[in-house]
């Protein structure tokens, strides 16, 4: 049915190690490519019966880099050319196109436009036969992405943790089943549907991104959106991990997909914690020896079928304190269910690699555009945790606020007054806002249950 081509000899391995007599041919079908080329030179015109099927393949996803005889690639570029053009699509206008880009000769001439035509099966079969090409284009980007960590692995080039990061991230891009393949992106015409719809989501009030369980902080800043990172500023003790783990179990009970890593509690502590605030019971009761009523073992044991159960929520404590280990473990749960929000409790506990001539200050924001970068290469949202200084700034604060859109401080206008007319209180200070406006929201702290909440809530 169809020409023959010549296979092309590739060396998955990069060398022959005398145990082969043969070199092994990267996985490809070359019938179901001309099959394809043909197909769409076939149904390419608008007045022809078959139009639909020209649809149809590119319907697939089907893109030139993904074919693995050059000669269809170049063709199939000048069809994709030919159709943005609005022109038809035959043997003919293709030729044409080729000739005057001075590449039909190198395609194989008019003559093997034709061949590529005389060897469809069935034009209606044509999006079947891409589907074939784009299986056989990912097995063979899963072969290149192991030889890149092969040949890293063999190199002597960078240490372990960079090893790590290369795996962890192929791994990602194999799983994502798009390794080393880009397209070019949309135009705007394309994205105008999607934006009126995130426009109408905005303008009828409802939620864009995941909820951070204050309804003041979800309206001004439209929730926790992926690919962005919201920083959480506050003095020790102020309650900072109080308002990170209330807002992970907030966004969890949305079905959210939420990880959070503690460099600070271990995994018992922040059950702990949340157990105190989902129950409403006094956290002392349940760190004290006997302080639990029979009342009290009810609620916990209540809660185990009704929360623990059914949220989607994991608590991360990890062996290591580096960037690397807590990306690495975000794409295990981006590959495991997905990923929506992360939370890093907090970021100067961090350890990332510090040379000599490196400050804190750079080591700090390393950590930072790292995070930002995990936001952007997942999908999610991050929640990062800042320690204050003592002047109320927050450490290493300008390397930290240029990855951030959002940035909030949290203060406790009552800290150190006990008679206060503000106790009970707490301000988070919308000190930067990416899509809104800075202010000041104020909510209830009920420390002793471990939770803020809105203050129509007390």
């Amino acid at each position: 049915m169809s020409t023959s081509i010549p296979a092309q000899q590739h060396n998955t391995s990069g060398s022959d190690d005398g145990r082969s007599g043969f070199t092994r041919v990267p996985p490809q079908d070359l019938d179901a490519e001309q099959s394809v080329i043909g197909a769409l030179l076939l149904s390419g015109s608008p007045n022809s019966a078959s139009f639909r099927f020209f649809a149809e393949i590119f319907d697939t996803g089907i893109t030139a880099g993904e074919y693995y005889r050059p000669a269809h690639a170049v063709i199939h570029r000048a069809v994709v050319g030919l159709r943005a053009a609005g022109e038809p699509v035959d043997a003919v206008t293709v030729a044409d196109d080729l000739t005057r880009r001075g590449e039909l000769a190198r395609v194989g001439g008019a003559a093997y436009l034709h061949a590529c035509v005389q060897a469809v099966p069935t034009v209606a079969n044509g999006a079947y036969y891409a589907e074939i090409v784009r299986a056989k284009a990912y097995r063979r980007s899963v072969i290149e992405a192991a030889q890149r960590i092969v040949e890293f692995a063999y190199g002597e080039a960078g240490d372990e943790d960079e090893v790590r990061d290369l795996v962890e991230r192929q791994l990602t891009e194999i799983v994502a089943g798009i390794p080393g393949l880009h397209g070019a992106p949309p135009k705007v015409g394309d994205l105008y549907l999607d934006f009126v719809a995130d426009l109408e989501d905005v303008q009828d009030g409802r939620r864009v991104g995941l909820t951070y369980g204050f309804a003041d902080l979800d309206a001004l800043t439209s929730g926790m959106r992926p690919g962005n990172v919201t920083v959480v500023g506050a003095a020790s003790g102020v309650g900072k991990s109080t308002f990170a783990l209330n807002a992970a179990v907030s966004a969890a009970k949305t079905g959210a997909k939420v990880m959070f890593s503690s460099l600070e509690m271990s995994a018992t502590e922040l059950m702990t914690k949340i157990a105190a605030a989902e129950g409403k019971i006094a956290l002392h009761h349940l760190t004290h020896q006997g302080g639990l009523t029979a009342e009290g073992w009810e609620t916990v044991r209540r809660l185990g079928p009704e929360l623990f159960a059914s949220l989607p929520l994991r608590v991360h404590r990890p062996e290591g304190a580096s960037l690397g280990d807590i990306a690495s473990v975000a794409r295990a749960c981006a590959r495991d269910g997905g990923l929506d929000l992360l939370v890093v409790d907090y970021l100067q506990l961090v350890e990332v690699e510090q040379g000599r001539n490196v400050t804190r200050e750079q080591a700090v924001a390393s950590v930072s555009r790292g995070l930002k970068n995990l936001s952007v290469e997942l999908g999610c949202h991050v929640l990062a945790l800042s320690q204050l200084n003592d002047d109320g700034l927050m450490r290493e604060s300008r390397a930290i606020k240029n990855d951030a859109s959002v940035v909030v401080k949290v203060e406790r206008p009552d800290a150190g007054e006990p008679e206060s007319p503000r106790a009970g209180e707490v301000d988070l200070v919308i000190e930067k806002n990416r899509f809104g406006p800075t202010a000041r929201v104020t909510v209830a702290a009920q420390l002793h249950y471990s939770r803020f909440v809105d203050m129509e809530q007390t």
